[in-house]
């Protein structure tokens, strides 16, 4: 793929983002790792006037190339890069119901077998940090540590892929537990999965969720 096309794959899972409802406005961020380094959304600009020129690359040691700068949040998803080899795309959103948890500064417990997608229970949410800091960082690697999500303290949510539509996949995912668990609880609480439950479930994953192609 050309350094075009990785950018139009960009700006399309984007785009897709914000038709999910899981972002409004510019809120929210994209990235994926590419040949010639990480590409990520650029901040403040609407993702529907995103054109591939606009698309800032990142390099390991903290700088850019573009003319538009990198979203604010740049800072996390090259740690997250640096420190989780598998992981080829990134997805940040302020879903309702995914930032509605974070706000109470709720983990998601083991309410569903579904959390086995992002690795087991319970999903963290990851302590409170300033936007674009370090510390914001440091504590979304914590809060991922055997995860490929989280909640994000009075933030949002994040979510890991082999690549980007894998990362956008988790990311629709992610929220959709978060609203199940929030209608749980207005039902008067979730009986939760055993660590037993949660791990057979994990390991029927590896099976189940595997890629699906045709035999011949």
């Amino acid at each position: 793929m050309s350094g075009a096309g990785w950018r139009r794959e960009l700006i399309a899972a984007a785009r897709e983002m914000a038709a999910r409802g899981l972002a409004v406005g510019t809120a929210g961020n994209v990235s994926l790792r590419a040949p010639e380094g990480i590409l990520i959304t650029p901040s403040a600009v609407p993702y529907a006037e995103l054109t591939p020129e606009m698309i800032p690359v990142l390099h390991e040691d903290g700088g850019f190339e573009g003319r538009w700068r990198p979203s604010s949040e740049w800072r996390f998803h090259l740690d997250i890069y640096l420190t989780r080899p598998e992981a080829g795309g990134i997805v940040h959103h302020h879903a309702p119901h995914t930032t509605a948890l974070a706000m109470a500064r709720r983990e998601i417990p083991a309410c569903h077998y579904m959390i086995a997608r992002f690795g087991g229970a319970p999903l963290r949410c990851a302590e409170y940090a300033l936007f674009g800091t370090a510390a914001l960082s440091q504590a979304l690697l914590r809060a991922l540590a055997g995860r490929t999500a989280c909640l994000m303290a009075n933030h949002g949510g994040l979510a890991l892929g082999a690549d980007v539509h894998g990362a956008l996949a988790a990311a629709t995912e992610l929220e959709a537990l978060a609203q199940h668990y929030l209608l749980s609880l207005q039902a008067g609480g979730p009986v939760l999965l055993s660590e037993r439950e949660v791990a057979e479930a994990v390991e029927q994953f590896a099976t189940a969720y595997r890629p699906n192609r045709p035999k011949g």
